[in-house]
């Protein structure tokens, strides 16, 4: 946080002419003296200042609001309080304990407040509507954490890093009804975001009524089943139950209400032209094929989209947005433009006839045409466009906004284009994935972005100019429901991890640090919990680091953010208790050992266990050569991952897996010194449905002087739908290098999820004995 000196010098010179903020800043000044404390907001205030003295809220307290301050307002901030409270704080124009106002040329800054509470009284001035708002949003959090309705006296100013601070959420895959929207627009107020992303149709269901095309609600909102478990488990089962269902354009009208008086704005977003089959099953005919379609009952992309060389595609959707826009009044329309295959408008006549007419030289050009034909269509609404950023490719016009989640390349080449964009990369915001390790977590889509990685996440690239950067608007989370089948799993993805993304959206860059932000976080579990909100509340847990010692043995490091903790672990498999060794520092293996250990504070056992299992042999942390490059997520910091004791998870997220897309892989490893050896052993991860493919071969080789090799072994069946073990055994001998070779699928094959594209080849941890 800045300190109030550095703030009054960025302020308007104006404000020096009036005598109000003369006083003010008299006051202010007066304060520094006395020094600084920690806030326990969220996000973190621009600047924070605690005073002597407190605030007690009573029952004879009232709220008072000059001119202009709507009585929504009023109402919102006495039922907040009333909350928690318990009682309503009666409302009068005449001056009260708690006083809202609206003064811009205090507050200079858009959506920003002030809010100062000193012994006698409460007062939150406001630039704007918004920015009193969210200094009841603060004063609430406080209210929250106070001890019997004391609150400290404090002095805040603060205001928004970025205009727009927003999170998504996707209802296509699973639906979520009113209530549990109303809720989660609530939450995002309470910590100051101001846009809701609404994603309303996708492949497996359309979930806007649309009153020109009741087809959509009769057909395209149901799906006939839904996939059981992960999409990687085969077979695949289905729960044989008809899902589904849609929001009337009244609910519609009735959430948007509801996000307003709370200042969010609700952006919809129509699919295309991609992520349309849902559509498709009811309005086959807007189809390359022309069908029959069905809503799709499993998760991933599919071939079948809108035809672009159909003017009747153009006139459905014109007549959709035609209904959209009447029902929510956000200056933006999200078309979606991601994951849009190619495949049928390569075979489809309307389309090429369509290409050819326009001079357009390929099918991405022609995807271009699509979305700049939209937007030219909304732009006669006085709408303009967000998609993903693939809609750069093939061409973007200039009034387009890109949302940026391939990584943040997108966002970058789009500033540079002077395009305006939203930073919402995959691998920090994405809410489906695994926010903890620990076997005992739901099922999630893939990955690991746990609270930390998203709260390290700076959205303004370092390649950027300043003059680049400003067309940057801000930054999103991201929700995508294929495994959230219910609203407290849901909320259990999203929160805390929300709570980052508001603070790098509103908050100053500087003086945040992740310790500080925990122990604000800690602060806010008691309103999270009496707002009834399931967050995950193991960011505290356990996480671990293995390296290996210059003695040979393994060093495992254990940590927890949580301060004041004692971690206790065992080797022998039995569960830590307070009697069990205390960690003093890296825990030393010199044999394979299944380490469990977990968090007391005092006598109290904090989460869950921590358990791994660790493999140690004559590999372990010996040079290893990879030939090739290691691609993605399965490019591993350094090759000693081959050889570090850890093995690999079906969940493929741990950063153990080594993989090569569409190259062979081919390792080296370097015993240092001629050793007999009768075992190696690796695992190979398959799962056609994630495009991991096992390889056609696998050879294990060995050489005394790393020149001449013999083979000693090889396997070419790797049945297992997961992780298929190689269990290479041979009759002893001396070797000092062992070379594992496997060759890549290299294509996935015609009729196989992904086929076309390149196969994926995962290893993981050598073992040699």
């Amino acid at each position: 946080m800045r300190d109030f000196s550095t703030l009054l010098t960025e302020l308007p010179r104006t404000l020096y002419f009036t005598m109000k903020y003369l006083v003010i800043l008299f006051m202010l000044l007066l304060s520094l003296g006395k020094g600084f404390a920690q806030s326990g907001l969220i996000p973190q205030p621009v600047a924070f200042h605690r005073s002597s003295g407190e605030f007690l809220l009573t029952a004879l307290a009232g709220i008072s609001s000059e001119p202009g301050v709507s009585a929504e307002l009023v109402n919102l901030t006495q039922e907040q309080i009333r909350s928690y409270a318990g009682f309503t704080l009666p409302h009068s124009r005449k001056k009260a304990a708690i006083q809202l106002k609206l003064d811009s040329t205090q507050v200079p800054q858009k959506e920003g407040y002030q809010l100062r509470i000193h012994p006698k009284g409460v007062e939150i001035t406001g630039h704007d509507p918004a920015g009193l708002f969210y200094g009841v949003q603060s004063f609430v959090q406080l209210l929250h954490q106070s001890k019997n309705l004391r609150i400290p006296a404090s002095q805040i100013i603060d205001y928004p890093r970025f205009s727009y601070r927003g999170m998504h959420l996707d209802v296509s895959r699973h639906w979520f009804q009113v209530p549990f929207i109303k809720k989660y627009i609530d939450l995002l107020a309470q910590y100051k975001f101001n846009t809701f992303h609404w994603h309303l149709t996708d492949d497996q269901g359309w979930r806007i009524e649309i009153k020109r095309y009741p087809e959509l609600q009769k057909v395209a909102a149901y799906r006939k089943e839904t996939l059981m478990g992960h999409k990687r488990e085969l077979p695949h089962r289905f729960d044989g139950k008809k899902y589904g269902g849609y929001y009337t354009q009244e609910e519609v009208r009735e959430v948007v209400r509801y996000a307003a008086q709370r200042h969010i704005t609700v952006i919809p977003e129509i699919e295309m032209p991609g992520h349309a089959l849902a559509a498709l099953s009811a309005f086959p005919a807007l189809g390359c094929t022309g069908g029959p379609y069905q809503a799709a009952t499993f998760w991933g992309i599919f071939d079948d989209v809108y035809c672009a060389g159909n003017d009747s595609t153009f006139t459905f959707l014109q007549n959709v947005l035609d209904e959209v826009v009447e029902l929510f009044p956000s200056k933006y329309i999200h078309i979606g433009g991601d994951e849009c295959p190619k495949t049928r408008w390569k075979s489809c006549p309307k389309c090429q006839a369509r290409m050819q007419h326009q001079g357009l030289k390929d099918e991405h050009e022609l995807q271009s045409y699509f979305i700049q034909r939209m937007e030219k269509y909304l732009l006669t609404k006085n709408r303009e466009i967000i998609g993903w950023d693939e809609i750069l490719e093939g061409g973007l016009s200039p009034g387009a906004t890109v949302m940026s989640w391939r990584g943040t390349e997108g966002g970058i080449e789009a500033m540079r284009q002077k395009h305006k964009a939203i930073m919402t990369p995959e691998p920090f915001v994405y809410f489906d994935f695994y926010q903890s390790l620990y076997a005992s977590e739901p099922t999630a889509a893939a990955w690991y972005t746990p609270l930390s990685k998203v709260y390290s996440y700076e959205p303004v690239p370092d390649s950027l100019t300043a003059e680049e950067a400003s067309y940057l608007l801000g930054i999103q989370g991201n929700v995508w429901s294929e495994y959230l089948a219910t609203e407290a799993h849901a909320e259990y993805m999203i929160f805390p991890r929300a709570l980052a993304v508001a603070e790098t959206a509103w908050s100053p860059k500087k003086g945040r640090t992740y310790p500080d932000f925990l122990r604000r976080l800690r602060l806010n579990e008691p309103m999270l919990q009496r707002l009834k909100v399931a967050y995950a509340d193991g960011f505290d847990e356990l996480t671990d680091s293995v390296s290996v010692a210059a003695d040979g043995k393994l060093a495992v490091r254990l940590t927890t953010t949580l301060p004041q903790a004692t971690i206790r672990y065992t080797l022998d498999g039995s569960t830590p208790k307070t009697s069990s060794t205390a960690y003093r520092g890296p825990v030393s293996l010199g044999k394979s050992t299944v380490l469990k250990a977990a968090v007391f504070a005092g006598n109290q056992q904090q989460g869950r266990v921590f358990e791994k299992a660790f493999t140690v042999s004559k590999a372990t942390g010996k040079p290893v050569t990879i030939q090739g490059s290691p691609a993605g997520n399965f490019k591993p910091a350094s090759t000693r991952i081959a050889v570090n004791g850890v093995q690999g998870t079906a969940r493929y997220n741990t950063g153990e897996w080594i993989g090569m897309l569409g190259e062979n892989a081919e390792w080296t490893l370097d015993l240092q010194q001629t050793q007999t050896i009768s075992k190696v052993q690796t695992n190979v991860l398959r799962y056609h449905w994630q495009r991991f493919w096992e390889p056609t071969l696998l050879q294990v080789w060995v050489s005394e002087d790393g020149k001449t090799y013999q083979q000693v072994y090889q396997q070419t069946e790797f049945p297992i739908n997961g992780i298929n073990p190689v269990n290479g055994q041979f009759s002893p001998l001396k070797a000092r290098f062992v070379k594992l070779k496997a060759l890549n699928k290299g294509i996935v094959p015609t009729g196989e999820y992904g086929a076309g594209n390149k196969a994926w080849l995962l290893l993981d941890e050598l073992i040699v004995d």
